[in-house]
């Protein structure tokens, strides 16, 4: 059965008429046009995201969590993972990172699950940022059974991040050049 090709709209599952004409001539469908991973502009394509902050990876592990009683440690592990978001292609809700780790701790397993998960946005960060990816999850998942030494861990990591942009100011938008 053939649709009527007056003035209707094209059809999503056919290709614009140039693409078809570009594939005849012997090129494959695409080409000549930028690939745009999911999610996300590619850096070459100006994308942009905004610098994490470094901190005091002392004062993140040990200082303020003692001053606060530990409610430091809480909004810290909130704030690394809204900021591991510097990949555009990352997608974590914060939020539920906190319930893993404040909730989830009754059923043990999830805050293992987070502590892991959020090594690995810190890996992917990095090599948006153009770094190599240093940060190694399953490293940050034995730190979790030393004094919580993963939190000293996951900020020195993030403040690799800062470090490559000097002269650039937390939250400004900064361009991507790995992702």
């Amino acid at each position: 059965m053939t649709m009527p090709t007056g003035d209707s709209a094209p059809s999503p599952f056919e290709p614009p008429g140039d693409a078809v004409a570009a594939y005849a001539g012997g090129q494959p469908p695409g080409a000549g046009f930028p690939v745009v991973p999911p999610g996300g502009v590619p850096a070459q394509y100006g994308g942009t995201a905004p610098l994490p902050k470094r901190r005091n990876v002392f004062a993140v592990w040990l200082g303020l969590p003692i001053i606060t009683l530990g409610i430091y440690s809480l909004v810290w592990w909130y704030k690394v993972n809204r900021e591991t978001r510097f990949n555009p292609r990352t997608r974590v809700s914060p939020f539920v990172s906190l319930i893993a780790v404040t909730l989830g701790a009754f059923l043990i397993i999830p805050v293992f699950v987070s502590v892991y998960w959020t090594g690995q946005r810190i890996a992917d960060a990095q090599r948006a940022a153009g770094l190599p990816s240093t940060c190694i999850p399953v490293l940050g998942l034995v730190l979790a059974f030393f004094f919580s030494l993963f939190t000293l861990y996951y900020q020195s990591e993030m403040n690799k991040i800062a470090d490559a942009y000097p002269g650039a100011v937390t939250g400004q938008p900064v361009p991507l050049r790995g992702v």
